[in-house]
């Protein structure tokens, strides 16, 4: 809708939340295209690049001091050409000019701001700029003066800059001939054991991040290397993010990042992938330990975002914002007066006590719920809790909620789809798993073309953008545990048909190392291949997981050989920098695993038998069951296993070889213990 008969910009014919944000500035935005381009080229003047995301509390800071400005509007109109890009929709794009702006300035972050020639080389980056200079930092008024005078009297120095740059972001240290060894294991854990915060836990000070691909690999730790503090070092975070104001105590869900290190005050923007990946890693502590408190997260975590997160059609969103009515965090906090207002004296007074509400408050003079100094509830508390957290939440939802950015990408998507299958399967809860259901026949609906190419970004009606090595992988993730959780030979044989697809697109030449964008999509002035498992684990160690377990279930080693070829790519990376490819190294570990194992279950009632694994932690196995000529046609060898004299049998298999079938499900347990 028009903002107070505002003219818009080029932006208003944009599907992208973020990008319709701005399509009311003054600023003459163009999206990424080829027009913008061609008008930079014409008129000679360089680029502006602005890149940001919906739920991005300081874009939406430089966006009301500087792109909402008509004084910087004018400056921006008359010497640039303004391009806005949508991180969460282009992540090829971001991932270029974010290399440059760590390369330039030792650090990154959102808003991103580069400035291009027309041609697309970039010759200065940095992140959010004030508008005018401010203790001792350059605001963006001075430096667009700035920028504007060296490119009309020092372009040429300007221009060898750019390539110097570009020559740096395109260099790949070669792994050539080397292979990623077994004492890098040893080593990440070595380090995440020293930069582990013995009393709030988590690692390092503030701000602190989730990170859960960094527990499950230490699960992973514990699990083959039986070091308790490993699995300590787990349990200690999952406790204190969970009592800290990093958790949504009324309405669920994690936000992106706490600002300091008791978890107590996040940033408050919740993200899809956070939560997925969070999920799975309380649903794995679960499933390590019994400890039914990590059951109980997951299935909060799980709970919010069917309630606040899937679309009508199963799809699920991107993210919600840290802001409303352009306050951070308002839609979340609470005043003691307000609490004691809403439940009453006695039981307000209660609540206020066990989650630090105070008058005084904890955060801006108001209160952020949480338990960092009552730690977990005791089961008498927890009735009173409960009954409060409701009234709590439907008062709640008469504020004004913050954002929602509802756009659908294919690579979080597949990431929710991995946990609500994992935690449907392993919590015996099958709405779990029919939201990983309903969310594929979406993908499957909407975001694969007629050729079969898989599309990144589906929005009101649109599903644009060849989609990148995550979104292949991640859905390929999804997809696994789909059929894990249900032995629908469709999610199996679709698994196999996007890791063939992934191959060829991203492993050009038959490359070890995966690219970031396929073959056929735009080509950018670099292509990267990452390996850094990051807010998020790379498409590169979740494809190698995903090699993996295909070559497990399917016979098919030439699956395993492409993993190993993979993770040995980039092997000066990992041992460069092991606590930054903990995800990887999950895959490493599964590689060279004694504990690793196929169970392959024959016959007509294998429910009890898959209910005994289910409630093992059994991080480097794969289940086959329900087998028919289907499945037999994907995986041939498991034809040759039958039921034994009526009664279904496990057949376990562990290093290249097969036990004697089980019959019956203790026995089971006890070969898998």
């Amino acid at each position: 809708m028009p903002e107070n008969n505002k003219m818009p910009n080029k932006l208003i014919q944009e599907k992208s939340p973020y990008l319709l944000q701005h399509a009311y500035n003054p600023v003459d935005w163009y999206p990424w295209g080829p027009e913008a381009f061609s008008r930079a080229v014409g008129e000679d003047k360089p680029i502006f690049l602005s890149i940001g995301y919906s739920t991005c509390h300081w874009c939406h800071v430089m966006e009301r001091e500087s792109f909402e400005n008509e004084e910087v509007a004018h400056i921006l109109n008359r010497d640039f050409i303004c391009i806005k890009v949508d991180r969460e929709e282009r992540p090829d794009i971001d991932s270029i000019y974010m290399s440059v702006c760590q390369a330039l300035t030792g650090h990154g972050g959102w808003p991103l701001t580069v400035f291009l020639t027309p041609d697309k080389q970039p010759f200065y980056a940095g992140t959010y700029f004030p508008k005018y200079d401010s203790r001792g930092f350059m605001g963006l008024m001075s430096l667009l003066k700035s920028v504007k005078e060296a490119w009309d009297s020092k372009r040429d120095s300007l221009l060898e800059s750019a390539k110097t740059i570009i020559e740096h972001v395109s260099q790949e240290t070669s792994s050539e001939g080397t292979r990623i060894s077994k004492d890098i294991i040893h080593e990440a854990f070595t380090h995440f054991k020293y930069n582990f915060d013995s009393e709030y836990g988590g690692f390092g000070t503030s701000p602190k991040f989730p990170s859960p691909h960094t527990l499950l690999f230490l699960l992973r730790y514990w699990y083959t290397e039986k070091e308790s503090f490993a699995l300590e070092m787990v349990e200690k975070t999952l406790l204190s993010m969970k009592n800290g104001g990093i958790f949504d105590h009324i309405g669920f869900g994690f936000s992106r990042y706490s600002t300091d290190k008791k978890w107590l005050v996040p940033h408050f923007e919740k993200m899809l992938y956070d939560n997925a990946l969070l999920a799975i890693a309380h649903g794995e502590a679960y499933s390590a330990t019994g400890n039914k408190n990590y059951e109980e997260t997951a299935r909060q975590i799980l709970d919010y975002v069917q309630r606040d997160m899937t679309s009508q059609f199963g799809a699920f969103y991107s993210a919600e914002d840290a802001d409303s009515e352009g306050v951070e965090g308002k839609f979340y906090i609470w005043s003691r007066e307000e609490v004691i207002d809403i439940l009453g004296s006695k039981d307000g007074e209660e609540y206020c006590k066990i989650f630090d509400i105070s008058s005084s408050g904890n955060f801006e003079g108001l209160n952020i719920p949480n338990l960092i100094n009552t730690g977990t509830l005791p089961e008498q508390q927890k009735h009173l809790a409960e009954e409060c957290r409701k009234k709590l939440f439907d008062h709640r939802e008469k504020r004004i909620h913050p954002y929602k950015d509802d756009k659908v990408l294919t690579s979080w998507n597949g990431l929710m789809t991995a946990a609500m299958a994992y935690c449907g399967r392993i919590f015996g809860e099958d709405r779990y798993i029919e939201s990983a259901k309903r969310c594929v026949d979406f993908i499957y609906k909407k975001l694969i073309r007629t050729d079969g190419r898989l599309l990144a970004r589906y929005r009101d009606g649109e599903a644009v953008f060849p989609a990148y090595l995550e979104d292949y992988a991640f859905l390929v993730w999804g997809l696994l545990e789909l059929y894990e959780a249900t032995f629908t030979t469709i999610y199996l044989k679709r698994a196999l048909k996007l890791t063939d697809v992934m191959l060829n697109l991203f492993g050009e030449n038959n490359s070890a190392g995966l690219f970031l964008y396929g073959h056929d999509s735009e080509q950018l002035i670099a292509r990267p291949r990452e390996s850094y498992d990051g807010a998020i684990p790379s498409g590169n160690s979740v494809a190698a997981m995903n090699l993996l377990r295909l070559a497990r279930i399917t016979g098919h080693h030439e699956y395993e050989n492409r993993a190993k070829a993979i993770m040995d790519f980039f092997s000066n990376q990992v041992e460069a920098a092991p606590t930054g490819h903990s995800y990887m190294l999950c895959s490493y570990m599964y590689s060279v695993s004694d504990l690793s194992s196929e169970v392959v279950i024959a016959g007509t009632n294998g429910k009890e038998m898959v209910d005994t694994l289910n409630r093992k932690y059994l991080p480097f196995a794969v289940t086959i069951s329900n087998i028919s000529p289907e499945l037999t046609e994907i995986a041939p060898f498991v034809g040759d296993y039958k039921s034994q004299n009526g009664k279904t049998a496990a057949y376990v298999c562990r290093n290249f070889s097969c036990m004697e079938p089980i019959t019956e499900a203790e026995k089971l347990a006890e070969v898998l213990s």
